[in-house]
């Protein structure tokens, strides 16, 4: 069990702001219970206005009068926003969207992350950056980019990527052109390749591309990021022995969080409740009108879970933050509603609930022009303050008094799989379909079963503490994760689509899911309307997707209602042949944790509970009360109660 302070922050832009008021911002941050401050990650046309023109004196500024008011500075590394005269010598290095359609300059995020000149640009203000404050007393951590993948800008179909992408076919397939031809099936419509020079990106094709090339590509593509990030880290630690941090987004999945997370000492995230839910495509019109000022239950809840397994595969250990958090409205969302009073203290419990360190909110003052003007900071733009400053007053005063946050490892594990998520996106079988939604469904059915879950990543190969274990939907299983699993003595649940690809996104034969241990067969699977769910025997139903199963020598625990195999288990192997709705994910998930002694209680749909070392936390979403055993939880509210 882990112990560690929980702290406060915020982001800050000095440069935004007159130097007269820099003391008083500073003084004002000091006296909320702030600890924590992030600058300097959008501030690159204001250190080198021009090539070679270098300007740190203002930066050197701010650092002083931060640090001297008592506050930890996490300096953000700007390569998020190339300033002009970069594009100006580099218009190659825009990122290209799918349609062929070069990213403009005008706002963030518009470069390749293949491109080598740009590459170069940020590696020299990194390290001019890393060399100047890499042993400043005032600086405590790092930061590298901002939001890699915000924006759909991790996949990008330019002519550097290309080339950089046909560079990464030969190493992974050894110079051997045959070798990638038999491995993608290229005699499929006469794809043949004579060599790696004739391939192109797999876009702007007449109709759907080779899925092993579009596949290889979404490869390709995140390890791009990944060395990005990588070469950030290396500059950084020849300089400073600081922790970094990088500041992942809420469901983008367009690169393996896990491999970038390798190299880093913290993980982090930006949590906006309100605008992940109206821009949601997943929650149905009544749920969003319910939550529209609270934020969906779980969602907030998943990426802590998940951003602290990330932390877990760097060098921190499992160190994670919530480094931007939402204040008040946003401005990006189709509709952007304020908060209900108490959700800025709920929202920020919560992620100390779950593990977080540090909880900064985005941003101190709202600007008053550019691209955020509308998005609400803790002061007004005329420094008055905001209504969420008053709950961070209130966090603050209680965290004085409670104790430190223990960390525990909770009953359930949960894996999710980035490679999973890139073949789901290649081969989705169904308009809309998501292996992040149906992770997500099973991690909202444990939560209403009110358990903790862990999130664990595809590498993990012990499972021992656990008392049950979820691989839904992962499409392909390496053999160390399928004997790891096998070797676990704990349920473990399987499927849909578990194994039903190998690793160059081909039908396995034997079929799916080809497991030992495991006698069944996928003989056929079909995509659902949502209008046509088919029932289940015992209640609920599969909606969206689901598979026609041979049985062998599994036993069938429950049919649907047109006959076919829905639950079956072969030992300590549970599968599950279709995309349960929440009824039958609840029920056959209550069940199969009876059987491994973890109790659940079923809880209303806007209330939550965590667990930690010394902790119970309750969170009612609710604009009305609820009552479990006894207890009574107001709305909109936070409980805690000692273990």
């Amino acid at each position: 069990m882990t112990t560690q302070k929980r702290t406060l922050g915020v982001c800050y832009y000095p440069e935004h702001w007159p130097r007269k008021i820099w003391e008083e911002d500073a003084a004002r941050m000091v006296e909320a219970g702030l600890t924590w401050v992030r600058i300097g990650e959008f501030a690159w046309s204001r250190l080198e206005p021009s090539q070679g023109d270098y300007r740190f004196g203002w930066l050197d500024d701010a650092i002083e009068v931060l640090g001297k008011a008592g506050l930890k500075v996490v300096l953000g590394t700007p390569t998020a926003t190339p300033p002009r005269w970069i594009v100006d010598k580099h218009p190659d290095m825009l990122a290209v969207d799918v349609d062929g359609r070069p990213r403009g300059f005008g706002s963030r995020r518009h470069y390749c992350f293949s491109h080598e000149g740009y590459k170069a640009e940020a590696a020299k203000i990194v390290q001019l950056m890393t060399e100047r404050y890499g042993r400043n007393p005032y600086v405590a951590a790092w930061q590298t980019d901002n939001e890699y993948g915000c924006h759909a800008t991790t996949i990008s179909y330019s002519v550097p990527a290309r080339d950089a992408f046909r560079d990464w076919l030969r190493g992974r397939y050894g110079d051997d052109i045959a070798a990638l031809n038999e491995a993608w099936g290229n005699v499929f419509w006469s794809m043949d390749y004579d060599s790696f020079d004739q391939i192109e990106l797999p876009n702007l094709t007449v109709t759907e591309p080779n899925p092993a090339h579009s596949l290889a590509f979404r490869r390709f593509s995140s390890d791009q990021v990944v060395a990005f990030n990588r070469a950030q880290v290396e500059i950084i630690r020849a300089h400073s022995g600081l922790p970094i941090a990088h500041n992942y987004m809420g469901k983008i999945t367009d690169f393996d969080h896990f491999a970038v997370g390798a190299d880093l000492d913290i993980a982090s995230w930006d949590a906006y409740p309100l605008g992940f839910l109206d821009e949601s495509t997943s929650f149905d019109p009544a749920h969003k009108q319910a939550y529209a000022r609270q934020g969906d239950p779980d969602f907030q809840a998943f990426h802590h879970d998940l951003y602290r397994a990330v932390g877990k595969a760097g060098t921190g250990g499992g160190r994670w933050w919530v480094m931007e958090q939402q204040p008040g409205p946003v401005n990006w969302a189709p509709h952007n509603p304020a908060p209900l009073p108490g959700m800025v203290r709920l929202w920020t419990w919560e992620a100390f609930a779950h593990g977080a360190e540090a909880v900064c909110y985005f941003r101190w003052r709202q600007a008053p022009f550019a691209q955020e003007q509308m998005h609400a900071g803790l002061l007004r733009p005329d420094s008055e303050e905001a209504a969420g400053m008053a709950e961070v007053y209130a966090v603050a005063e209680e965290l004085s008094s409670a104790p430190d946050a223990h960390a525990v490892q909770a009953p359930v594990a949960l894996m999710f799989d980035y490679d999973a998520d890139f073949a789901w996106k290649v081969q989705p079988h169904a308009q809309g379909l998501s292996y992040f939604e149906l992770v997500f469904a099973h991690y909202r059915a444990l939560r209403k079963l009110g358990l903790s879950v862990d999130i664990v990543p595809p590498t993990t190969q012990d499972f021992s503490g656990y008392s049950l274990v979820l691989v839904p939907g992962m499409m392909h299983v390496s053999g160390a994760l399928k004997a790891a699993l096998n070797a676990a003595e704990i349920p473990v649940v399987l499927g849909p689509r578990t194994g039903a690809r190998t690793s160059e996104m081909s039908i396995p034969v034997p079929l799916p899911p080809a497991w030992s241990g495991l006698d069944i067969t996928v003989t056929a699977v079909e995509s659902i309307r949502l209008q046509t769910p088919v029932p289940l025997a015992q209640g609920g139903a599969f909606v969206s997707y689901r598979e026609m199963i041979e049985s062998g020598e599994a036993e069938v625990l429950e049919q649907t209602g047109d006959g076919w195999p829905a639950w079956l288990r072969q030992g300590h192997l549970n599968y599950l042949a279709g995309w349960g709705d929440m009824d039958a994910l609840c029920r056959i998930l209550a069940s199969i944790c009876e059987g491994a002694g973890v109790q659940t209680t079923v809880l209303p749909d806007g209330l939550r509970c965590r667990d930690t070392g010394r902790e119970r936390f309750w969170f009612n979403y609710d604009t009305h009360a609820h009552q479990i055993d006894g207890q009574f939880f107001g709305p909109v509210s936070v409980t805690r109660q000692a273990l």
